[in-house]
C-alpha cells in the first residue's frame, strides 16, 4: 500500500472533516431552526423584484446521463419542487444529456448554450472528477458559473441480495486473492468518481495491483445495477441515491457506505467502510452550475430561487427519502470548494495512476 498524505486525500476521513465540520443531521438542524423557511415568501418576493432577471417561459435542468441516476435524480427532484411551490413562471423540463460523464452536457452547454439564461445543469463529485482529470475535452473549471450545492450523496458499495459476500472485508479479500474475482458496474467512465471509490478501497486494503481490478462503465446508475442483480457482475460502485430504490425491493444488499458515520433513519443498520477498517469517505455533492455566458443577474435570480426551494420542508424531505446529508455552499466559497476539489482529485488521479 502507498502512503499518501491525509491532508491532500481529497476524500479522506480527516480531510472530509474539515469541510463536513458544519454538517449536522437534518432533523437537528430543524430542531435549531437552521433550516426553517426564510422569515416571509413577501420578503424574498421584494428581493426578487430587486433583480433585473426572470426566465421567459419553460426553463430547463440538464441531466447529463440517462434516467434513472443521480445528475437525474437531482433535475427531476428540484423541477418537481420548483413547480409546485410555484418559484418559476412556467415549469421546468429536464433534458437528458448522456455521454462521457458528463462532459457531452459539458461541451454542449459551453458551446451552444454559452449566454442561455434559462438552463442549469446537474453537476457532481463526478463532474468535478472528470475536470481534475482533464477529461472534459479543452473543458476548464472556469468555463461555467458553478451555482450551489442543495446537499450530499455518500458513495455505496453493493452486491446482489444472494450475493456470498456478506460485508466489504469478504469483498476486499477476494479481490485481494484474485484481482479478476470481483468485477464491479458503475454508471460512471472508468477513472471516474465511482470507479476513484473502489480503487481508494481497495488501497486501504493493502491491495497494490489497482489496475487489474475489473470496472465497466454503463450511462446510469440504474443500468449498472441492473448488471449486478442480473448475475452478470459481482458488484455495484455508486451513490445512495442510485441503489436506494434496488435496496428498497429486495434486489441489491448494500455493504458499506462511504461516510463517516452511518446514515440515519432506516438506512442505519449499513456499516460505514470506516468501521470495517477502510478509511475512506467519499461524499458526492450534489449541485448546479449556469453556462459561463449568464450574466450575474440570472446568476443572483437563480441562487435566490433555490435557496428557496432548499428551505422548505419538501426538499427536506426528499433529502431525509433519498439519505441525503446537508451540504450547503454557493457563491465564492463554493468557487473556492470547486478549484480545491478539482485540484485535489487531479493530484490522487496522478498519484493512482489515472492520468
Amino acid at each position: 500500500m502507498h502512503a499518501t498524505s491525509p491532508a491532500r486525500h481529497p476524500f479522506s476521513r480527516r480531510k472530509y472533516a474539515r469541510q463536513r465540520a458544519g454538517i449536522l443531521p437534518a432533523a437537528l438542524l430543524l430542531s435549531l431552526g437552521l433550516l426553517a423557511p426564510l422569515s416571509a415568501n413577501a420578503a424574498q418576493e421584494e428581493q426578487n423584484e430587486q433583480i433585473d432577471f426572470a426566465p421567459q417561459g419553460k426553463t430547463e435542468c440538464i441531466a447529463p446521463a440517462k434516467p434513472g441516476g443521480g445528475w437525474d435524480f437531482t433535475c427531476r427532484s428540484v423541477a418537481r419542487l420548483l413547480d409546485e411551490q410555484n418559484l418559476i413562471p412556467a415549469g421546468m423540463q429536464t433534458l437528458n444529456v448522456p455521454g462521457a460523464s458528463g462532459g457531452v452536457a459539458f461541451a454542449h452547454v459551453k458551446s451552444k448554450r454559452h449566454a442561455d439564461e434559462q438552463v442549469i445543469v446537474a453537476a457532481s463529485s463526478a463532474t468535478t472528477t472528470r475536470l481534475g482529470q482533464h477529461a472534459y475535452q479543452d473543458g476548464k473549471v472556469d468555463d461555467v458559473r458553478w451555482l450551489m450545492t442543495l446537499g450530499a450523496d455518500y458513495g455505496v458499495i453493493a452486491v446482489a441480495e444472494d450475493s456470498p459476500y456478506q460485508s466489504l472485508n469478504e469483498l476486499l479479500a477476494a479481490m485481494q486473492a484474485d484481482p479478476k474475482a470481483v468485477r464491479f458496474a458503475g454508471g460512471d467512465v472508468a477513472g471516474g468518481f465511482d470507479h476513484l471509490k473502489v480503487l481508494m478501497a481497495a488501497r486501504e486494503a493493502g491491495i497494490d495491483n489497482l489496475r487489474a481490478l475489473p470496472y465497466l462503465a454503463y450511462d446510469s446508475g440504474s443500468v449498472a445495477i441492473t448488471q449486478v442483480i442480473g448475475g452478470h457482475l459481482e458488484a455495484f460502485t455508486g451513490d445512495m441515491t442510485e441503489a436506494r430504490g434496488f435496496v428498497e425491493s429486495g434486489h441489491l444488499r448494500l455493504l458499506a457506505v462511504f461516510n463517516e458515520e452511518r446514515l440515519p433513519g432506516q438506512y442505519s443498520d449499513i456499516p460505514t467502510a470506516r468501521e470495517q477498517g477502510i478509511d475512506v469517505v467519499a461524499p458526492n455533492w450534489r449541485g448546479f452550475y449556469l453556462p459561463g455566458g449568464a450574466s450575474d443577474a440570472a446568476f443572483d435570480w437563480w441562487e435566490q430561487t433555490l435557496n428557496r426551494m432548499a428551505e422548505t420542508p419538501e426538499w427536506q424531505q426528499v433529502m431525509q427519502d433519498n439519505g441525503l446529508m446537508p451540504f450547503h455552499k454557493s457563491g465564492k466559497a463554493l468557487d473556492r470548494f470547486i478549484t480545491q476539489q478539482v485540484s485535489d482529485v487531479e493530484q490522487m488521479s496522478q498519484e493512482l495512476g489515472l492520468q
